[in-house]
């Protein structure tokens, strides 16, 4: 039989609340508990980013940039008149020697002014020769005319004494005397006149003929600039080289002045390296260098940094001090490091793909075990070629990711795979 029972309801009722207000507490914590946990890190496959080790020590502060290798002995060969191409003797790259021929041009005009400078040297120096000739002849007649004066003198002197010593015997009379006497003075005085024509002539006879030599000098200079114009038809290299550039074809016409062929020294070459102008302001000429050209490193040193910027780069000449390895020629391309300083004791860490020298970045350093990596803001100083001071944010023996990490903006933690 059924037993009643007054309070199984109420205790029914009183049981179901309590399991639904202990529900409710369970559900509460459970939501607090989730909502303080950190999302899920996302993975990053290990492969595919750039892990290093921040250091302490000393640094080398570099800059590096591209360029080429160029000749420092380079020269043109300009016309001197204008002219038709009518013969190519040698092309680019023949090795060539300072009377190597390398192009033949014509032009009637400079080769018959040639010929007429000559000819008007020749003429010149035949009246300069007759001149000569007449003017030793003159001063020949005049010297033998003061001879035969001097001998006139002398015989009147002579007869002067001779009358003297006789007039004294009572042998000749005084009239006699004093005739010879005036005949001796006129011949000393005759003799004196002609003296110094003689020394007047003998002074103006570089005068007389300087003018002429004066004529002759101008027209022998015309003439060798003629000569030179006509041998300058056919172009020679000047330089011991390489013939690099020859930018004519046969029957081409050449205007004076303009270039007919380049010859460069091989042996003797420079690195032209292009430096971006951020990274350029701390170059100073006589750095050290270092230049790669594929085929082995080369020594060197700044010799000049162009004021101008072009593109975005400075262009930095380096002046190579080692011996050039095999394989090495004028516009080879090269790649060229400048050492701009040595650091002592500093903290540094391989150059981030987004780092930038003095700026502050959140780089994602690794734990303990390297598993998970989280941002950490990273305060740079110096920077070189491969390598950036560490102001702040790490100390020596963290790991770091360098890679580029901006697909991961979002948050500050990665789990590596």
């Amino acid at each position: 039989m059924d037993i009643p029972r007054p309070n199984a309801a109420k205790d029914k009722r009183r049981r179901l609340i309590l399991i639904g207000a202990g529900a409710a507490i369970v559900l509460t914590g459970v939501t607090i508990f989730l909502a303080q946990l950190k999302p899920a890190a996302p993975t990053v496959e290990r492969s595919l980013v750039w892990i290093d080790t921040v250091k302490q020590g000393p640094m080398v502060r570099q800059v590096r940039g591209l360029g080429t290798l160029v000749p420092v002995d380079i020269r043109w060969l300009a016309a001197r008149t204008s002219g038709r191409v009518e013969r190519i003797v040698l092309r680019p790259g023949a090795v060539v020697q300072p009377d190597s021929l390398i192009l033949e041009l014509s032009n009637p005009d400079v080769e018959q002014a040639a010929l007429n400078a000559t000819l008007s040297l020749k003429a010149g120096e035949a009246e300069l020769e007759s001149l000569i000739a007449q003017t030793d002849r003159n001063l020949l007649e005049m010297e033998a005319r003061a001879a035969g004066v001097k001998s006139d003198y002398e015989r009147a002197r002579l007869q002067a004494e001779v009358n003297d010593e006789l007039f004294k015997d009572g042998l000749v009379a005084s009239v006699v005397l004093k005739q010879s006497k005036v005949s001796a003075e006129a011949a000393d005085a005759c003799w004196v006149i002609e003296q110094k024509r003689l020394e007047l002539a003998r002074r103006t006879r570089n005068a007389q003929i300087a003018p002429k030599e004066a004529e002759v000098a101008r027209l022998r200079a015309q003439a060798e600039l003629a000569r030179r114009d006509a041998d300058a038809l056919h172009v020679r290299a000047g330089v011991a080289g390489v013939l690099q550039a020859l930018p004519l074809e046969v029957g081409q016409q050449v205007a004076p002045g303009s270039n007919l062929a380049r010859v460069a020294d091989p042996t003797n070459l420079k690195a032209e390296i292009r430096i971006a102008e951020t990274q350029a302001k701390d170059i100073v000429i006589g750095l050290l260098a270092s230049v790669d050209t594929r085929n082995g490193l080369v020594a060197g040193r700044v010799s000049r940094i162009d004021p101008a910027v072009a593109n975005g780069t400075v262009l930095v000449d380096v002046a190579l001090t080692g011996d050039l390895p095999k394989g090495a020629r004028p516009d080879l391309s090269v790649d060229g490091t400048v050492e701009l300083e040595r650091l002592d004791n500093v903290v540094y860490v391989g150059r981030p793909a987004f780092g930038q020298e003095r700026s502050t970045v959140g780089v994602f350093r690794l734990d303990g075990d390297d598993r998970i990596a989280t941002r950490t803001p990273v305060q740079f100083g110096r920077s070189s070629v491969n390598t950036i001071e560490i102001v702040s944010g790490l100390q020596p023996g963290d790991r770091v990711i360098l890679s580029d990490m901006s697909n991961w903006d979002s948050t500050d933690r990665v789990r590596l795979n």
